[in-house]
């Protein structure tokens, strides 16, 4: 007897099940793959608010901590952290922030931000000692804008950094910032608000603090951006010129507004460097031939003695008349490790009470849902990075390394730092006062500070979109806390 067409067709039941198995790991297979990554994916997404303390490790130096700090409660408020002073300020500045087209100095058309109508924002001067006092407007900025105090260590409620120390300043509002000028030197101020955007576009200016009578030479600032690819000074692309008589000495301020490092030289003469991020070097002796870096929001004091030219990478600064033609950039490197004679330092690096690790690094993963290659700090990924924990008065010490594969500019807000070695070799010359220093690939530096300003300050490469990439931590003083949030209006990098 024929059996059925549908049975003889059938296929055996051992090959149905040797396909239900491939099946069945397959899909376990693929889950085994999917799972990990969509857990990744899940816990790397952001509230749509959050306090900047409620971020990942909190690292006490000193061998403990614990994750997820929280919202303190009872402790000072960073915007409490004010300059204590009421009396009517010395320096009075409105500046009103507008989005759009404008003309640099030297007439070329851009489109990006500015200040009182010009890009750079006017310059701010004061005399050591004086309260200043800046009220900013948004008239049409919109998303939002702030104003930092790049170098200039001012109490925490005016450090300008949206959802940390104040909101962003919304459209048609205001916010006033007060500090005492109480470190005489080079600084500037940019905002802090989708930072990586609103500067590189022109939302910048200079501060200079200067002893009272002044600096007891001529005095002239080199503030240098890129504009859509062209390189300025003061706003003004190609020659800038600074009167002075021959056999002159001229105090050349040069700002390095931008995301990377920039050399500045001075061709057939010899120079000094007077000052770094703001502070005094200690016995500077002239130099010739050799290229000074200047990373990524630093500043240098440059002397120069009439005629003589600044060259700036792609701009020129040129001091006096019958002023030397341009050079290429000298091979040699001025090394700020061995620069100058030393002088007491005001701490016992030795002494420290807290001591940390800030080791960069790149590793693939999500930030906010985001697939990419991310920046990490002690092989952690944002916001799952350290919360440095300090007390007033501590002496710190930090070891900060790269192992990134790309240079970056670090930047600590609300201090000033020693350099105390590189690679292991000490420094020799000058104390090297920074508040914003490149770290090369491969290098390791040593700095100490004291925590001397309470509040809750970023630590972040100055790289601009590194930042919003995820190389940003905090140092947070005990018992301060803020009502400010990150998210929703708020966005510093």
């Amino acid at each position: 007897m024929l059996a059925p067409p549908e049975a003889a067709t059938a296929p055996p039941v051992a090959p149905r099940r040797r396909e239900r198995r491939r099946l069945i790991v397959g899909v376990a297979a693929a889950l085994a793959v999917l799972a990990p990554l969509a857990w990744l994916w899940q816990a790397s997404l952001l509230p749509d608010t959050y306090s900047v303390t409620d971020m990942g490790l909190v690292d006490d130096g000193r061998g403990g901590g614990h994750a997820g700090h929280g919202v303190a409660t009872g402790g000072r408020g960073v915007d409490a952290l004010t300059e204590p002073s009421t009396a009517p300020a010395d320096v009075r500045v409105e500046l009103v922030a507008r989005e759009g087209s404008f003309r640099l100095a030297s007439g070329e058309e851009v489109t990006g931000y500015t200040l009182n109508g010009t890009s750079p924002g006017p310059a701010i001067h004061a005399e050591l000692g004086q309260l200043v006092e800046v009220h900013l407007v948004n008239e049409s900025v919109p998303d939002g804008a702030t104003l930092h105090w790049h170098g200039l260590d001012v109490p925490n409620a005016d450090d300008g950094v949206a959802g940390v120390t104040q909101d962003a300043v919304p459209v048609g509002g205001s916010f006033t910032y007060r500090f005492r000028a109480d470190q005489a030197g080079t600084f500037w101020y940019h905002s802090h608000q989708v930072s990586h955007v609103q500067v590189q576009r022109g939302l910048l200016g200079a501060l200079v603090v200067t002893p009272p009578g002044g600096v007891g030479a001529t005095d002239a600032l080199a503030l240098v951006h890129l504009y859509e690819g062209t390189r300025t000074v003061n706003g003004r692309s190609g020659e800038t010129r600074v009167e002075a008589a021959p056999g002159e000495r001229v105090r050349v301020r040069v700002v390095n507004t931008d995301n990377a490092p920039m050399s500045a030289w001075v061709p057939a003469a010899p120079f000094r460097v007077l000052a770094v991020d703001g502070t005094e070097v200690h016995e500077p002796g002239p130099v010739r031939d050799v290229a000074v870096e200047v990373t990524g929001g630093a500043r240098a004091d440059l002397e120069v003695v009439a005629p003589a030219r600044i060259e700036l990478g792609g701009a020129s600064v040129l001091v006096g008349e019958a002023v030397p033609p341009p050079a290429p950039r000298p091979a040699a490197a001025l090394d700020l490790l061995t620069y100058g004679t030393p002088a007491p330092l005001g701490l016992d690096p030795a002494a420290a009470t807290r001591s940390f690790d800030y080791v960069i690094g790149r590793s693939p993963g999500f930030l906010d849902g985001v697939p990419g290659m991310w920046w990490t700090v002690n092989g952690r990924m944002h916001p799952d990075v350290p919360m440095y924990m300090v007390a007033e008065g501590d002496v710190v010490r930090m070891r900060v390394e790269n192992r990134s594969g790309e240079g970056h500019p670090m930047h600590l807000h609300g201090h000033h730092a020693v350099v105390l070695s590189r690679d292991g070799v000490p420094a020799t010359g000058s104390p090297w006062w920074i508040d914003s220093l490149q770290v090369g690939d491969g290098e390791t530096y040593e700095i100490a500070f004291v925590a001397d300003n309470p509040g809750i300050w970023i630590d972040h490469c100055h790289n601009l979109p590194h930042a919003v990439e995820g190389l940003v931590a905090h140092l947070m003083y005990e018992g301060v806390t803020t009502p400010y949030r990150i998210g929703g209006p708020n966005t510093p990098e």
